[in-house]
């Protein structure tokens, strides 16, 4: 399965909703935005990250609506407008993310805030069927490429473009341990020893946060329109951008990086021949970035912790009902909960 993060299907999702958006098009219209009525949305991303529609007009041109999630989570951690001010923001400073075009703040439009941006092509690289399907002599290029982008993210100089006020600067690590672990507590529903240890473990094992820097919270090739030559031609999902510590981003990609022969966990595209190994990634990085990053065992296995946290709130939404889908879905994510924390707490003794 990919890395958790919920995919649903959009016949099941979009349902009416979509269908029942007549102010769409004027409103548009009277943001500056060029498009050709009737609109046809087709849901491509849903789940508990904002809802990604792709908007095609009758004159053939393709834009993307993204929304709040239709249900109730457990945190709000879904301002469009927020993220489209990072987009926008990080767009000015080079950073490569699709054309923002407008932000509506008003609920009334499509039954939440909103934003509209240009629709990309390229590919995005989400699994291990995608990884072999890529050409072998563009799996490097893409690799080092990734690597590079997003060692420009966090040369973003906050305050010249305008984000200085995203948030608190300090102690990233202690804060994203104490909010994962409030949603890991009201998500789960059974006694998992292996979290339990890998959290307190971590806590006490938190480090000095060497190096401030904007922070996409989710980069790793499932979030990267890439092009033939393995380019990357947009970061995408933005939602949990924020003022940190940059080697969090580092361990978050590296902990969704298999390499080729390692057993099969959740879905990445790195499993195949060619891509970089995660040393590698680690080199380019320093190299690239001019930091000296040291061992990053402890942030991979923070990430490791973290993605245990989402993985066991799908499994406890399949249990309880509010996931569509079949039952072994649902087992495949309680299952990859033990997986990740014995995973993690393995790297974190051997480290």
């Amino acid at each position: 399965m990919e890395a958790p993060t919920e995919r649903v299907d959009a016949a099941a999702t979009l349902d009416d909703d979509a269908q029942r958006w007549p102010e769409l098009g004027p409103w548009l219209a009277g943001a500056g935005v060029e498009v050709a009525e009737p609109l046809t949305p087709t849901l491509i991303v849903g789940g508990r990250s904002n809802l990604t529609y792709r908007l095609d007009d009758a004159a053939g041109r393709r834009l993307v609506l993204r929304r709040p999630p239709l249900r109730d989570v457990l945190e709000t951690a879904h301002d469009v407008g927020r993220e489209y001010r990072i987009m926008a923001a990080v767009a000015a400073q080079g950073i490569p993310v699709p054309v923002m075009r407008a932000l509506c703040p008003d609920p009334s439009v499509v039954g939440a805030p909103f934003y509209v941006m240009d629709f990309v092509d390229g590919t995005i690289l989400a699994s291990d069927a995608d990884g072999a399907a890529w050409p072998a002599t563009a799996r490097g290029a893409a690799s080092r490429c990734l690597v590079d982008v997003l060692a420009r993210i966090h040369a973003v100089d906050v305050d010249a473009a305008g984000l200085g006020g995203l948030g608190r600067r300090e102690n990233y690590i202690a804060r994203q341990l104490a909010r994962w672990q409030r949603q890991y507590s009201e998500s789960s529903t059974r006694d998992i020893p292996t979290m339990s240890e890998l959290y307190r473990t971590l806590v006490a094992a938190v480090p000095a946060q060497r190096f401030t820097a904007l922070v996409h919270g989710d980069y790793r090739f499932g979030n990267v329109m890439i092009d033939e030559a393995g380019d990357v031609r947009a970061v995408l999902d933005w939602e949990l951008a924020a003022l940190g510590d940059p080697l969090a981003d580092l361990g978050w990609l590296l902990a969704t990086w298999r390499e080729p022969g390692e057993p099969e966990g959740f879905e990445s595209p790195t499993g195949q021949p060619g891509f970089l190994s995660r040393a590698e990634v680690v080199q380019r990085y320093e190299a690239v970035s001019g930091r000296e990053v040291g061992d990053v065992s402890f942030y991979m296995c923070f990430a490791l912790w973290r993605l245990a946290c989402i993985s066991e709130g799908v499994f406890a939404r399949y249990r309880s009902g509010a996931m569509d889908g079949a039952a072994s879905q649902g087992r495949v994510f309680g299952e990859l909960v033990y997986d990740l924390s014995e995973a993690a707490l393995h790297l974190m003794n051997a480290s």
